[in-house]
Formats: structure tokens, C-alpha cells, sequence
């Protein structure tokens, strides 16, 4: 773990570098790979065909990115952890949002039960 799960409204398709976006952001996990493992790192980005924003008015957009880790990091990680992810995703609809109306969230899901796993990716990183 972790787990970045990216949401986007279909209208931001044409506008939007989204595989990007996943690389900036697997670039900011891996600069925390003192509490992640690179090996963990799991992203992916899903369009949203069927939405409704606000009042429906105007051609607004939005963009929802979950983040989901195991338990054991200390609240202060935790908070560093998703402000440095909101920083890239917010520079990353920048000027998009300087000309469009957007809204922009991210919640942190930390499991507190038992995970299964099995990735042998962590061994090219050991």
C-alpha cells in the first residue's frame, strides 16, 4: 500500500493528461517511501461517465482521489502524507481550473483490520 484511486468527470477527458497526473503522484508516494514501500504503490485513475455537479448549469467538473493505507503510520505522516498529494493534483488542474469551474477532493481510508496480500514486487526494491 498505498492505494491511489483517482476519479475524474468525463468532460475533463479532453483537457487533462491523466496518465500523468498518476506519475506525478506515484513520484510524491515514492518520496515518502520511508513510510511506503515503492513496491505497494498502486494508482489508477477511473472516468466518471455518468455525473452531476452542483446544479447541473454550467459544465462543471471534479475530480475525487481516495487514498487507502495500511495502519501503522503516526497522524503528523498521515496529514504530510496528504497535503503533498493535494499539492500535485491541485498544480496538476491549475490552469485548467483558472478558466473552468472544478472541484477538487481527497480522502485518506486507513484499514484497521487485516489486510491480504501477496506482491513479490518489493523484492526489486529490497
Amino acid at each position: 500500500m498505498p492505494h491511489i484511486i483517482v476519479e475524474y468527470t468525463a468532460n475533463l477527458s479532453n483537457h487533462i493528461d491523466i496518465e500523468n497526473l498518476l506519475k506525478k503522484i506515484n513520484e510524491a508516494v515514492i518520496a515518502h517511501k520511508d513510510i511506503f514501500p515503492i513496491g505497494g504503490i498502486r494508482s489508477r485513475a477511473y472516468k466518471v461517465n455518468h455525473y452531476q455537479v452542483a446544479d447541473g448549469k454550467e459544465n462543471d467538473a471534479f475530480v475525487h482521489t481516495t487514498l487507502k493505507i495500511g495502519k501503522g503510520r503516526t497522524e503528523k505522516e498521515k496529514s504530510d502524507f496528504c497535503e503533498s498529494i493535494f499539492e500535485v493534483i491541485k498544480d496538476h488542474f491549475n490552469a485548467y481550473a483558472a478558466h473552468s469551474y472544478l472541484a477538487l477532493s481527497l480522502e485518506l481510508f486507513e484499514f484497521h483490520h487485516k489486510t491480504y496480500k501477496s506482491n513479490n514486487i518489493h523484492h526489486r526494491f529490497s
